[in-house]
């Protein structure tokens, strides 16, 4: 828990920082265009990607699968989807790797550690439906 208190704290500090440096480099409206056209592409993205994964997560209930790689694709699509309408670089970034396919799954492991290392916890339980 401390550690998200201190992602709320530093990652925005991070941003502005860089969203300065920026300003500096080649200029506030530039800087501001560049932000807006980013939101604006990636929300564009997220929208494509999100409706994907849906039909991902419909398909799989729909054919009495557990819908655990489409469902993880989704999760990715949603935060990827918050962070590249969210201003700033890094956050950007992270949300345009967590939109594509071929990058999305470079994160995959990391996700599936985390669910197991919840399950093993006893955080996360999982129940078989009849």
């Amino acid at each position: 828990m401390k550690w998200l208190i201190s992602l709320f704290i530093v990652i925005p500090a991070v941003e502005l920082y860089i969203l300065l440096l920026s300003g500096k480099a080649i200029g506030v409206s530039n800087t501001f265009l560049l932000i807006l056209a980013s939101g604006i592409v990636g929300a564009y993205f997220a929208k494509r990607q999100g409706m994907k994964a849906f039909r991902e997560v419909s398909d799989s209930i729909k054919n009495y699968q557990a819908p655990g790689d489409a469902a993880i694709n989704g999760i990715c699509v949603f935060v990827g989807s918050i962070l590249v309408i969210l201003p700033g670089f890094i956050s950007d970034i992270i949300g345009i790797l967590l939109l594509f396919g071929p990058t999305r799954n470079l994160f995959k492991p990391l996700i599936y550690k985390w669910i197991r290392k919840k399950m093993k916890n006893g955080q996360v339980i999982v129940m078989k439906s009849l």
